[in-house]
């Protein structure tokens, strides 16, 4: 079980108050779940009172919302705007999550969760982590058509599936699936760029 930390005594107010609210949620909320978090436990372990928090955020519904924009505000950005790689390269980047061992497997993907979590398609938590999704599939099939691929869009909602699959059976089971889930990606990126490495996507075609 994670192991839950109160924040700073003697902090409950300041300009630093908002942060230590949201550091406290995404603490909980990854650890715990968001409808097993209730606002008494937030506050305790942030350090702030009710009135506080909801100065900062007016529900907890925004609250969700705000924790999940700052886990990737930039889409990825440690894959997609690297210079080193090619458009190719950057493809198969995605899949680089780095193992963390039977004990400590990577969470599932927080947008996944929040969405199971919280059911209405309307809840703001949930178009958010619906926007995010199709912003991650939107800049694969970017960096699919930089690399030639003959039907972007396509290949970069294959590779959009295949991440959140990889990212739900590691939690599922308990292993790491992100292996398996890079080498499917290598396949389909290879089937999609025909001209790719003097010709080797035409040789998987066949």
């Amino acid at each position: 079980m994670t192991k839950l930390e109160k924040g700073p005594q003697g902090r409950r107010r300041g300009r630093g108050a908002r942060e230590r609210i949201l550091s406290a949620s995404q603490q909980l909320f990854r650890a715990q779940g968001i409808n097993r978090t209730g606002m008494d436990q937030l506050c305790e372990v942030a350090q702030v009172s009710k009135r506080t928090t909801y100065q900062h955020f007016p529900s907890k519904d925004d609250l969700v919302a705000e924790y999940l924009r700052r886990f990737d505000p930039d889409i990825m950005a440690g894959v997609f705007d690297r210079t080193d790689l090619t458009p190719r390269e950057r493809l198969l980047a995605a899949f680089e999550v780095p193992a963390s061992g039977p004990d400590e497997l990577t969470p599932l993907c927080p947008y996944i969760a929040a969405t199971v979590e919280i059911h209405d398609p309307e809840h703001p938590a949930s178009r958010y982590a619906r926007e995010y999704k199709l912003a991650v599939a939107a800049r694969l099939a970017e960096t699919a058509r930089e690399a030639g691929a003959t039907d972007p869009e396509q290949l970069g909602e294959q590779l959009a599936l295949l991440l959140d699959g990889a990212s739900t059976r590691t939690r599922v089971l308990n292993t790491e699936s992100f292996p398996a889930a890079a080498a499917i990606a290598a396949v389909l990126i290879d089937n999609a760029l025909p001209a790719a490495d003097g010709g080797s996507g035409e040789a998987a075609v066949g």
